[in-house]
């Protein structure tokens, strides 16, 4: 439906998912996205293109859930399916917004690559796609996400990037980061909060991976044109 079409579909298309993205962050008021999104993204309870576990109707979901998603009829699939649990999901929601969305040194964009590069290494499609389109908004760079996810080490990357990337991949494969790996962030003006924030976000975003297999999800398929040349 999307490969091929106008520039004015795609723009519109990605300014839709922007602005979705947004509400879930609570960055913009729901009543601005009234009537946005079409019913198409509407799953049912036994779609297994999100999880092979039961989805729950979102509006069975605590109120305090339901108030996050508020009427969007774009929610990702990783929601749908960690609503499961409703506990589960609350307690993954909290800690991805103090992990991602947190200031410092390590920008929106450094995060997203850190995703990216991470569940590449976990060979996990869903968090491949998803924070490949988060990182080509963040970065504004729509060539990288994909390097990324093919092979981080032969990617377009300065110094700095390279150094939390080897940082993150220590995290990644079990390991503590040695001295030399530090000392590399630190060469690059970054701090020891800096380094905390890189390693708790390759951890989170392994355990990511890790609920994304044992449910078998899917990327909602808007994911794979966000950030793209119309």
């Amino acid at each position: 439906m999307f490969i091929g079409g106008s520039g004015f579909v795609m723009n519109r298309f990605q300014h839709c998912c922007k602005l979705c993205l947004l509400v879930n962050m609570h960055k913009i008021p729901r009543q601005m996205t009234s009537g946005l999104f079409t019913s198409r993204h509407v799953l049912s309870n036994d779609d297994k293109s999100v999880s092979r576990f039961p989805v729950p109707d979102m509006s069975t979901l605590p109120q305090d859930l339901q108030h996050r998603f508020g009427n969007s009829k774009f929610i990702p699939n990783a929601f749908r399916a960690l609503a499961y649990r409703p506990v589960e999901l609350r307690a993954f929601l909290f800690y991805n917004d103090v992990l991602m969305q947190g200031k410092g040194n390590i920008t929106k964009a450094d995060k997203e690559m850190i995703a990216v590069t991470v569940s590449s290494e976990n060979k996990c499609l869903y968090c491949v796609i998803t924070h490949g389109a988060l990182h080509r908004m963040q970065s504004k760079n729509p060539l990288l996400a994909d390097q990324l996810s093919a092979n981080w080490k032969c990617a377009d990357l300065d110094t700095r990037q390279k150094a939390i990337l080897e940082f993150a991949m220590e995290i990644c494969h079990s390991r503590s980061p040695s001295e030399e790996l530090y000392q590399k962030l630190y060469d690059q003006g970054l701090t020891q909060d800096d380094a905390w924030d890189i390693g708790t976000i390759a951890a989170f975003i392994s355990f990511s991976n890790r609920l994304a297999h044992l449910t078998e999800m899917k990327p909602n398929e808007e994911f794979h044109y966000i950030g793209r040349a119309s």
